[in-house]
């Protein structure tokens, strides 16, 4: 799968502030933005564990750390549609 870099500056004080190393913090931010994107209905949740650099059910089992129900995409999905 190709990729593309994305670079963005973070003040110094936020790797204090969450104690932290920019490798840490990347990977991280990285899952951070992969579980939003999901909740959004942004990413379908194989593009999410894509971005967020694991498998796809890894990714499903682990939403729960951040109080995102796992299904919420395909339930929008059905009550769009009427089922």
């Amino acid at each position: 799968m190709a990729t593309r870099q994305v670079t963005i500056d973070v003040p110094e004080q936020v790797f204090l502030a969450e104690k932290t190393d920019e490798r840490s913090f990347a990977r991280e931010l990285r899952y951070l933005a992969a579980v939003k994107l999901y909740e959004l209905g942004r990413l379908s949740s194989g593009r999410a564990a894509d971005l967020a650099g694991v498998p796809r059910v890894q990714f499903l089992m682990e939403l729960g750390r951040y109080q995102v129900f796992p299904f919420a995409a395909e339930l929008r999905e059905l009550e769009q549609h009427g089922a």
